[in-house]
């Protein structure tokens, strides 16, 4: 399958790069990183001065990561004269060069690290959420490099459509959607884990994937000639191509691979061909040349369906039902499988008390419910 797409001019073999941060921090981690098979190489941020980096940085919990970790520990003359021109010879992908922060930081930095770079990340995450501040260091930044510039967006930021105009009237070339949430506050017992003076942090994984989907969303929306790169919360192949269906030309993914294993690159491109398939596509590009489709409301009440071959009477959809519409029989281990000998009350049999939610379905471990999200035949 052929799984290539296009960003902002670069030509990628698949959708799928690391985002900036410690993974990409220095030559060595990120042609570690390059032989999972990623479509591009993007660094860690790279500013004038080196950052100062508390410590402990990182804590992974179940499904994200708080992370107190700045911009390069490398001042910029580190990355010009020795990370980057090796990094450049032996790399063999698309390289995104990540910088930051201040017009002026960009205007000394951009130029320097221009003849390493394919394209340009930059990043404003610390310095505010005014887009007309942004338009200005946006224009600077333009003015400083030939090279392709994708502006990286700050979920903070108060409307993203108008960022993403600002972007397009600056004549960039697109959209990095989005950055990690907070500040966050991480706290075990009576004590803050980590942070900045104040104990804060930032919050990425899993747990943000529907507000980065939504971005992303939104700002195709208001720019549909833009390049978009989509990040937050990717942790599986399908959750690529939802991100490309939103709209996003390729992905980047970063916490995943910290709480879950740094393979997770090779994992996700060995299983992305069937996930296309799955969706109903022949090709990456396919993918991106489509949308989700839209959603329609409904007020219609659709009931439940269990398929009792199927439940194991965990009990799991009586327990979080909020209108106490299931209730699970007495059974025994042995007693033959089917909704007489599993389930006493369920919505489509005494359906008065049910509401059409939908929790039951979406939290059954066993796929044993359907009919409200899903249609298909249960009995």
């Amino acid at each position: 399958m052929d799984l290539s797409t296009r960003v902002a001019g670069l030509e990628l073999g698949n959708p799928l790069m690391p985002a900036s941060g410690p993974l990409t921090g220095d030559d060595g981690k990120m042609l570690a990183v390059a032989g999972f098979g990623v479509g591009a190489m993007v660094t860690k941020t790279v500013s004038v001065l080196a950052a100062e980096v508390p410590r402990p940085c990182i804590w992974g919990g179940k499904d994200y990561l708080l992370n107190a970790e700045l911009w390069s520990e490398f001042p910029l003359g580190e990355w010009a004269d020795r990370i980057l021109p090796g990094l450049r010879r032996s790399l063999g992908i698309p390289l995104v060069v990540s910088a930051g922060y201040s017009a002026s930081d960009l205007e000394t930095i951009l130029p320097r690290l221009e003849p390493f770079a394919d394209a340009f990340e930059i990043s404003t995450h610390y310095v505010g959420n005014d887009v007309a501040a942004m338009a200005k260091t946006m224009e600077r930044a333009r003015a400083a490099t030939k090279k392709p510039i994708l502006f990286k967006m700050s979920p903070h930021i108060p409307s993203p459509e108008e960022f993403a105009l600002a972007v397009r009237e600056s004549g960039l070339d697109g959209i990095v959607v989005a950055n990690s949430l907070g500040p966050a506050l991480g706290v075990d017992g009576s004590r803050i884990l980590l942070g900045n003076a104040a104990g804060q942090s930032w919050m990425s994984g899993p747990a943000i994937k529907p507000i980065a989907l939504a971005l992303v969303a939104r700002v195709r929306k208001a720019v549909p000639d833009l390049a978009l790169i989509g990040v937050g919360g990717i942790r599986t192949a399908d959750d690529v191509v939802e991100f490309l269906l939103a709209g996003a030309d390729a992905v980047q993914l970063l916490s995943s691979a910290l709480l879950y294993g740094k393979d997770i690159y090779r994992r996700i491109l060995d299983a992305l061909p069937a996930a296309v398939e799955r969706a109903g596509f022949s090709s990456v590009a396919e993918v991106v040349a489509s949308r989700l489709a839209p959603f329609a409301v409904s007020k219609e009440i659709r009931l439940p369906l269990v398929d009792g071959g199927t439940c194991t009477g965990c009990g799991i959809c009586e327990a979080v039902c909020p209108w106490f519409a299931v209730a699970l029989s007495d059974r025994k281990p042995s007693d033959p499988p089917g909704p007489s000998g599993r389930v006493k009350r369920l919505a489509r049999m005494e359906g008065s008390a049910c509401f059409g939610c939908g929790l039951c379905e979406s939290r059954c471990p066993a796929g044993a419910i359907s009919g409200i999200f899903s249609q298909g035949k249960k009995g």
